[in-house]
C-alpha cells in the first residue's frame, strides 16, 4: 500500500472496520512509513480526546490538516520513494 491508499482507509482501520487483508496491509505500511505511522498516532490522540469529551490538542489537529494538505499535493501513487523521504511535520 502507498500513503494515499492508507490515508483513504486509515480511520476505518483504526476503528477496526477493515477486512483482515486490508488491516494487515495497513499495519505493515504503518510499520514501514514513519509519516503515516505518525498520522495514525495523531488520529488516535484526537479520537481519545473526543472520547474523553476534551478538546483535542491543537498541534495534533494542525498536523492532521497539514497531512491532509500534503496528500493533495503528493506525487502520484506508485512513487513510494518520494512519499517515504518526505519529512513529517513536527511531533504533537
Amino acid at each position: 500500500m502507498n500513503c494515499m491508499q492508507v490515508a483513504r482507509v486509515l480511520q476505518s482501520y483504526l476503528d477496526g472496520e477493515t477486512d483482515e487483508v486490508t488491516a494487515r496491509r495497513v499495519s505493515a505500511h504503518l510499520e514501514d512509513c514513519r509519516r503515516c505511522g505518525l498520522e495514525a498516532s495523531v488520529y488516535q490522540e484526537i479520537h481519545n480526546a473526543l472520547a474523553r469529551r476534551a478538546d483535542p490538542d491543537s498541534q495534533a489537529v494542525d498536523r492532521l490538516r497539514t497531512f491532509g494538505a500534503s496528500l493533495l499535493s503528493a506525487p502520484r501513487a506508485g512513487d513510494d520513494d518520494a512519499e517515504h523521504s518526505t519529512t513529517p511535520p513536527a511531533s504533537a
